[in-house]
């Protein structure tokens, strides 16, 4: 019997500290992290090598300590810490079902994880390796987003997929305040742009045009999803060059 061939043999997968909290919004939720790490043993299967980042907006969010008076640049390095400990429960879990991982961390702290290196981080990914990235891009007033679409740019992934919690894809407005907001199949970088779309920052949808990285935007709740993405079937919203529809 023949496997399915995924359409995309390397893919940065990026995962908000939101999603890994689970149905409380805060903190992390240990079967959620079982879950993810069940999917990421499907996609494994098929031979896709995967990076994943993480973000920490379930334990911190620097622009929210910022708006409070904290100092922008501590506020940020805060959130930092967060993704890593998001990023070392993530690879708990995912050895916890047999997954061989590697948290690299863009801020030094060799006690816990690797530092991020280009040409090691592909090479963990060659020997069928999931790397972790944490600690964002290493500096302030820089989103786990645009982390996403330089890594993805550095380690020439062919897609970055862009899970999210309890939303199928992209939207002209918000559905959960407008029934007949209009969900989009595909969508041009520049349209994002425009008009504003709340699905990256534009420093990180700038990224991923100037570089021709795809997203595809999809809804993390739904089971299988990333193998779905992974395979090329219709899963969510894809951002990229061409008419939007």
């Amino acid at each position: 019997m023949s496997h399915p061939q995924p359409k995309y043999r390397r893919v940065v997968l990026k995962l908000s500290g939101e999603a890994l909290a689970g149905p409380k919004g805060f903190g992390l939720d240990i079967g959620v992290l079982t879950r993810i790490s069940e999917e990421l043993k499907e996609i494994h299967a098929l031979g896709v090598q995967t990076c994943i980042v993480v973000g920490g907006g379930n334990i911190w969010r620097g622009a929210s300590g910022s708006a409070q008076g904290m100092d922008r640049s501590t506020a940020d390095y805060m959130g930092m810490l967060a993704t890593v400990i998001n990023a070392l429960a993530l690879q708990d879990a995912m050895e916890n079902v047999g997954l061989d991982t590697r948290v690299q961390t863009a801020i030094e702290m060799r006690e816990v994880a690797e530092p991020y290196i280009r040409r090691r981080a592909i090479r963990h990914l060659e020997k069928g390796r999931f790397v972790i990235f944490a600690a964002g891009t290493g500096n302030p007033y820089f989103s786990t987003d645009t982390t996403a679409a330089l890594r993805a740019a550095e380690v020439e992934a062919e897609v970055i997929l862009m899970a999210k919690r309890g939303v199928d894809g992209v939207y002209d407005s918000d559905p959960r305040t407008n029934p007949n907001a209009k969900k989009y199949d595909r969508l041009d970088y520049i349209h994002l742009l425009q008009n504003g779309l709340a699905v990256m920052d534009s420093t990180a949808a700038s990224l991923c045009m100037d570089n021709r990285i795809p997203i595809i935007v999809f809804d993390f709740d739904e089971p299988h999803n990333i193998k779905r993405a992974c395979l090329g079937e219709n899963v969510g919203t894809i951002i990229g060059e061409g008419r939007q529809s």
